[in-house]
């Protein structure tokens, strides 16, 4: 195995692989307004998704960035989609809990599927050109039991989410995977993959369109109710609005400290390879699908839009890190999943902060100073959170309660929180100590 000296290529950089096709400017610098029907905290999916919807309605609509459009998690993810097979997935490697009615979970799962036909729309709809292929994806299972889990939710998911899933014995996902590591897998027919950036870049030019106001560098202070209004401060001005709907997801800050410390801030770290031989390109992941683990700190991974590269993900660790110690460590777990990939080295490193809550679950819903928010996607964001910000925005718009969502629930929190993941390094060696007894006991 390379040393670490070895582990990079000669044109390493940090800067984010998908940004060398879109990267984050704002070279229209637009006005904050004084007074809109709609302000949006967070330019993000949802954030943009929510504001592409009213302005369509005929609302006027201001989103109000901190940074510059697409700088947050949005342009950063995995790029990996599917119709919410992954929604309630605890750290134990488990899905919804038990406690969870059966009718409560199969309406999880029809809101979910939902979700992926608003996401198709949205990509038809406004002619978005962001490399997306429905080309699978694989559920990779860490152990025996995880693959015993998931045969029990088959008939749901196919029934509720429409998944297209079927099982794959460890043979079967030899041909599909050039890995040894697995105890076999579940194959999502309905699922594939975009690019990330182009997919952020094509949402903020057709909100733009529809007239909805992007503000860049407009971090808010406060929010105050003001009779039937809501005050906004920002960095550079202030709004009245009539509705207020908060999309911040990880990036959630000190402004709002009731839902800040409703989520919890977890760092997903990613690499890209340098160009991989023909041969590596052709064997890895032979039918170019989307692969995700069933370990409680998950790795997920799949090909670049052309194919030339692997990109490799997960939680490398649960403390800062700069990029060369994340893509140190996510390049050691490649290659035990690839042996094989012993020579490759890592081109690019990345990281974006996505958002957990403490039942695993996406949220919306209202605060009761009457701020809508738009939270938790749990590391699965690229379809949910452009789902949330659209199905709040139907909700408003047609006067329907949160409640009447299945994700309208009241999101959760400990009087231990404040907002600080304290507690997250311990608890993230917590769980990576219990995938490796897991697998030990599964060779054992």
């Amino acid at each position: 195995m390379p040393t670490r000296k070895q582990v990079f290529s000669s044109d390493f950089t940090d800067t984010p692989y998908w940004w060398k096709d879109w990267r984050p400017h704002d070279e229209t610098m637009s006005e904050v307004p004084r007074d809109v029907d709609v302000a949006i905290v967070g330019a993000g999916y949802a954030g943009l998704s929510c504001a592409l919807e009213f302005a369509r309605y005929g609302l006027s609509v201001a989103v109000l960035e901190a940074g510059v459009p697409g700088i947050g998690a949005s342009t950063l993810s995995g790029g990996q989609v599917s119709g919410g097979v992954n929604v309630g997935k605890a750290p134990s490697g488990k899905k919804l809990d038990s406690s969870v009615p059966q009718q409560r979970q199969q309406k999880l799962l029809r809101e979910a599927s939902a979700s992926y036909d608003v996401f198709e729309r949205i990509l038809r709809d406004n002619a978005i050109d962001c490399a997306y292929v429905k080309a699978g994806r694989i559920n990779a299972m860490w152990t025996d039991a995880h693959m015993a889990a998931w045969c029990k939710r088959i008939v749901d998911l196919n029934t509720h989410a429409s998944a297209g899933a079927r099982i794959l014995s460890r043979e079967e996902l030899r041909g599909e995977l050039a890995s040894d590591i697995y105890a076999g897998g579940v194959l999502l027919e309905r699922a594939g993959q975009v690019h990330p950036s182009l997919m952020f870049a094509g949402l903020l030019a057709a909100a733009r369109q529809a007239g909805a106001t992007v503000c860049s560098n407009a971090a808010v202070r406060s929010i105050a109710r003001r009779g039937a209004e809501h005050r906004i401060e920002t960095s550079r001005g202030t709004l009245s609005s009539r509705h207020v709907v908060v999309c911040t997801n990880g990036y959630t800050g000190e402004s709002m400290p009731d839902l800040q410390r409703r989520v919890v801030p977890v760092v997903s770290h990613q690499i890209a390879t340098e160009e991989l031989a023909a041969g590596l390109q052709a064997s890895l992941i032979p039918r170019r699908r989307g692969i995700s683990e069933t370990r409680r700190v998950v790795n997920y991974y799949r090909y670049s839009p052309d194919g030339k590269r692997l990109l490799f993900g997960g939680r490398a660790r649960f403390y800062n890190l700069d990029r060369r110690q994340s893509a140190a460590i996510l390049h050691a777990q490649m290659i035990e999943r690839f042996p094989q990939m012993a020579d490759v080295k890592v081109a690019y490193s990345w990281g974006g902060t996505v958002a957990l809550t403490l039942d695993f679950l996406p949220h919306l819903g209202r605060t009761a100073d009457g701020v809508y928010y738009a939270l938790g996607c749990n590391g699965s964001g690229v379809v949910m959170m452009t789902y949330l910000g659209y199905k709040l925005a139907r909700l408003i718009i047609e006067g329907q309660a949160p409640e009447s969502s299945a994700y309208g629930t009241p999101m959760l929190t400990h009087a231990l929180y404040r907002g600080k993941p304290w507690f997250m390094p311990a608890l993230g060696s917590y769980y990576q100590i219990r995938d490796v007894i897991d697998k030990r006991r599964q060779r054992a």
